[in-house]
Parts: C-alpha cells; sequence; structure tokens
C-alpha cells in the first residue's frame, strides 16, 4: 500500500525559520547550562516568590552541591533522586548533580509509601533529597532502599534573607543513613567549580512513567536525548538567549516540567516557580508581575486561569506564546482562550517521557489546527501503523502513533524485553491512536487501552469527551469502557461527569445529556452509564486518570 508518511508532507508547513534536518552541539546537557553562566551570569534564573536567585549564585550553589555528592561518595553515573515540589533547591540539586556526573530522577512528593519504595529500588538511588513536608513518608522507607545520604530542603527556604555565616548544623544519622540539611551543605562547602567530564552518549536522566501497565518503569534518556531535544524546541520557538521569561506550574519532577526547565536554564530563562499549582489566583498574580514571553501549563490549569477575573482583564501582549501539553485542550475552549489571550497563541505539544518528551508540536507562527498536536519536530519520522497487524494506515484512518528521532529513550532501566517491545526499529510504540491529515497534521484520537469495544465496533473515548465537553451543564468529562452486565466479552461505555456548579446530578440532568450525544453519535457510541461525580481522579500534572475511573466506574451503576 502507499506510503502517506515517508513524505513527510508536515514539512511543507513548518515556520521559514525551522529546518528539516537540524545540526545539534556535541555537548552534554550541562555544558549547554554552563553558557548561561558564561554569557548572562547576573540574570535572574529563578523567581521564588519573589526572591531572585541569578545564575551565577544558581552556579555557586550547584558547584557546592556537586562537591557535596562527589565527598559523599556519590560518583559519577550514580542515581541521585529529587523528590520536591517547584522550590529552588530543586534546580540546585538537579544542576549539582549533572555536574559531579550523576542521574537525575524525579521523585513525586504525591507516590505512597509503596510507590516511592519501588522508584528508589528500582532506580539504585544512592542519595535522595526531600523536602521537610514530606519527611515521615521518607522515613518510613529509606531503610528498605539503598539510599545512605538523605538531604531535606525548606519550602520557605530562599523566602527571605538566609544567614550564610550562621554555624552549619550537626550531620544526623538514621537507620544508617546520612541527614543533611540543603541550606547547610550551601554554608558549609566551597565554591569550586566541579568539571567531571560528561560524554553526550552517558545517561543524564531515569524518568519514571506512571506505570500504566504495572509497576512504573524508569525511562533512560541520555545527555544526546536532552541537549537534542533542547535543540529542538529553542529552533522551534526561535527562543533568544538571555530574554526569555517563563511562568509554568508544570512539577520539576514530571517530564513536562524538567523540559521546561532544562530549555530554561540553557538559555538563560529566568523562571518564575510556582510551588503549589492549584493556587491560581499566585499564578496570575505572578505573570501580571514578571511579564513572562512564555506560560507553560496543561489545560486544566489554562481553563482554571480562564475563570480568573484578573487574568481575563489583563493585558497580555508580552506573552509570546503558551505551551499546552500533557493532556487535550478541549477545542471547544481554545476560541475562548483566545479572546483573552490573543489569537493563534496557544501551541498543543504530543510527547511522553520517552520521547524527551517532545514528538510534535503545533507551529510557533503559523496557523494552529484546532484539535491538533501538530507536526513533528525536525529529523523525527512517524508512522501510524494498525496494532494488529503492523501495517501503515491510510491517510486519515486512525493507528498507533510511532515516532523515531534523536529524542528516543536509550530504553527502560533494566527491563530489555519491555524495551524491545515498545521500540521496533527503532521506532517509538507510545501506545496512542492518532489520524494525519493531507498537510501532516496530527490528532490523537485515543489511547489504544482506553478504546473501547462495543460488539466489536471500535469506539473512541477522546471524540466522545469533546463532544460530552460541549453540553451547557458539564464541568469537566471522562468516558471508558466497562463490562457490559448483560452481555461477555464485550464493553459499554461509561462516562463521568462533573457538572457545572448549580446544574442539580439528577435523572433530568442524565436524560439531558444522554439526549444531547444520541444527537451527535452513533447508537452504539451513546454512552450506557453516565455516573456524577464531584471530581475526576487527576494525576499530579491534571491529566485524568482513566485506569483508575475505570476501576471506579465498574463498581458504580
Amino acid at each position: 500500500m502507499s506510503d502517506p508518511y515517508s513524505a513527510k508532507p508536515w514539512l511543507k508547513h513548518y515556520d521559514a525559520h525551522v529546518p528539516a534536518n537540524l545540526s545539534y552541539p556535541w555537548i552534554s546537557f550541562i555544558d549547554m547550562v554552563r553558557r548561561s553562566f558564561r554569557e548572562v551570569p547576573d540574570r535572574a534564573a529563578m523567581i521564588y516568590i519573589d526572591t531572585v536567585i541569578t545564575f551565577k549564585e544558581l552556579d555557586v550553589m550547584s558547584n557546592k552541591f556537586a562537591g557535596f555528592l562527589l565527598d559523599r561518595g556519590v560518583k559519577q553515573g550514580d542515581v541521585v533522586g529529587l523528590n520536591m515540589p517547584n522550590i529552588p533547591a530543586y534546580l540546585i540539586c538537579f544542576v549539582g548533580a549533572q555536574k559531579a556526573g550523576c542521574i537525575t530522577t524525579g521523585v513525586s512528593p504525591l507516590l505512597t509509601e509503596h510507590e516511592l519504595e519501588h522508584q528508589l529500588n528500582d532506580s539504585g538511588a544512592k542519595a535522595l533529597v526531600t523536602f521537610d513536608v514530606n519527611l515521615p513518608r521518607v522515613n518510613a522507607v529509606l531503610a528498605k532502599t539503598k539510599v545512605k545520604t538523605l538531604v531535606v530542603a525548606g519550602v520557605f527556604d530562599f523566602m527571605g534573607p538566609v544567614d550564610w555565616n550562621a554555624p552549619a548544623g550537626e550531620v544526623k544519622k538514621q537507620d544508617g543513613i546520612d541527614v543533611f540539611n540543603h541550606i547547610d551543605i550551601l554554608k558549609k562547602y566551597p565554591d569550586k567549580e566541579v568539571n567531571t567530564w560528561v560524554d553526550r552518549d552517558s545517561d543524564c536522566l531515569m524518568q519514571y512513567t506512571g506505570g500504566t501497565t504495572g509497576p512504573s518503569k524508569g525511562a533512560v534518556l541520555t545527555n544526546r536525548n536532552v541537549s537534542h531535544q533542547i535543540s529542538q524546541w529553542v529552533t522551534w520557538t526561535e527562543a533568544k538567549i538571555g530574554e526569555e521569561v517563563g511562568v509554568s506550574a508544570f512539577p520539576l519532577f514530571h517530564q513536562a516540567g524538567l523540559l521546561y526547565a532544562f530549555v530554561g536554564m540553557s538559555i538563560g530563562m529566568t523562571q518564575v516557580l510556582i510551588p503549589n499549582p492549584r493556587d491560581v489566583p499566585f499564578m496570575v498574580n505572578q505573570v501580571k508581575k514578571y511579564r513572562p514571553t512564555v506560560v507553560a501549563n496543561v489545560p486544566t490549569l489554562f481553563m482554571e486561569m480562564m475563570k480568573n477575573e484578573d487574568f481575563q482583564k489583563m493585558d497580555l501582549s508580552f506573552v509570546k506564546f503558551y505551551a499546552s501539553g500533557a493532556a487535550p485542550f478541549p477545542a471547544e475552549l481554545i476560541k475562548q482562550f483566545y479572546s483573552i489571550v490573543g489569537d493563534n497563541k496557544l501551541i498543543e505539544v504530543y510527547g511522553m517521557t520517552e520521547t524527551s518528551p517532545l514528538i510534535t508540536c503545533q507551529p510557533y507562527l503559523g496557523k494552529k489546527k484546532v484539535g491538533s498536536v501538530g507536526m513533528p519536530l525536525p529529523d523525527t519520522e512517524v508512522k501510524l501503523v494498525d496494532p494488529a497487524t503492523g501495517e501503515l494506515a491510510k491517510l486519515g484512518e486512525p493507528g498507533e502513533f510511532c515516532a523515531r528521532g534523536p529524542q528516543i529513550m536509550k530504553g527502560y532501566h533494566n527491563k530489555p524485553e519491555e524495551t524491545a517491545n515498545s521500540i521496533r526499529d527503532g521506532y517509538m510504540h507510545t501506545g496512542d491512536v492518532a489520524t494525519m491529515d493531507e498537510d501532516g497534521f496530527f490528532y490523537i484520537v485515543d489511547r489504544l487501552k482506553d478504546m473501547v469495544s462495543v460488539s466489536g465496533m471500535k469506539v473512541f473515548t477522546r471524540e466522545l469527551d469533546d463532544i460530552l465537553a460541549q453540553h451547557p451543564n458539564v464541568e469537566m468529562c471522562a468516558s471508558v469502557g466497562v463490562p457490559d452486565p448483560g452481555r461477555e466479552f464485550t464493553e459499554i461505555v461509561a462516562s463521568a461527569i462533573v457538572l457545572k456548579k448549580g446544574v442539580e446530578p439528577n435523572d433530568a440532568a442524565r436524560q439531558s445529556i444522554t439526549g444531547f450525544m444520541r444527537e451527535r453519535v452513533a447508537p452504539y457510541k451513546v454512552p450506557k452509564q453516565i455516573i456524577f461525580m464531584d471530581e475526576l481522579p487527576l494525576s499530579a500534572v491534571g491529566k485524568i486518570l482513566k485506569r483508575e475511573l475505570r476501576e471506579i466506574l465498574k463498581t458504580k451503576k
């Protein structure tokens, strides 16, 4: 059959400044950051609740942390876990660990004790940096791991003047584990440049996936993966060294937040840290105060910002673009978003932890297509295949999204079989179902696992959710497949609905939604169960957790 993908129709729609192929730097990630230390030392690297830390100060403090790690016997290639919200210690320790040649792994503060123990043991982490609020949970599992060095940062660190002349605290021990205070380390250790040579093909990150097929897996990303991804994004968005300011609530322990951070540090961008993503008024205030050139968030946070009166009234002409990812931005809300922020300013992106994370982006300058996740980045090949046969999907027909390029991970840590199953002939098989139009723009239809089989007919829940969201009473929604109680080996569609404020969750509301769907989709696609909920299960970045939702809805009628 004909191959609609090898011709790369998307190249015709690239912005004029974006080439099909890039020239990549032959350096490690940390060497890219050193450019900012050299060229814009006095520029703010981060702003944390009005406290400014310059690139020079970040350089000095990360040197101190790198020296501390080496002094503790944490050597090149060892794993350092970072278990914090978006506070200065995260970036200081991240850069310091990279200077020491270590591999960093983001450890979500939201993990249960069981999940935390699994990640620390699976990664083999030798050191962990956590924050004071999470210390009880960490203390409960450390003795069952290989962590011998625990560093504790405070959420209030750097919120006021730090007395650098105060005596350092004593080292504490806990079940054979040495415990240190982050500020004490910065007081005690000298500003001595750490020049561990880091090969660009060495491992840089070990980022854990959500574990949709069981326990979470560590995706190993090399310095080459990271430096190439930085080049792809910087080229795509025409980012300028020392000229950008960013506001984002993406958590730094998540790969999307880490992309924002490592791109930012490599181009001398000022990062306005948002420690609590639920505090939308604070985030809006920071946008008003620091006038960012880029704002990056998940769609659910953008939707909350849209409800904020200060955001609605603000002159936002200083923002070049808004980057949205990790979940689809409801198409029917994009027009409303543009009415607040300006036309054509939303760049939806698509990717996954295993791809550093970006594969596709809407054009920076060119006209965006509503509902699309855009086009493949330079040097990125994409094809859609029938998951059952492996045959290429025809133009416009759904198939599993597969991508090959310099940003594809090295593999899963200590999981050769899962790596071989996921990466075939260099292509990462994402598990997402997509279509491509004649211009080479891609549209995510569903996750393979979220596709519902109703008497053998495929139902894409993403399509249903987009339509459900248009109902005037629906605030948030998600559809999944649950076993059909009347027939074996088939499913029905169940939809969880969060109603808008003031709407009663009664039979009339249910019938209104059912009638609405009957007018818009085939009968077998109409949800057979509509369950009203106060809230939907969300991940740390605001993505609806359909696996958890599926288990919840199985028990409801």
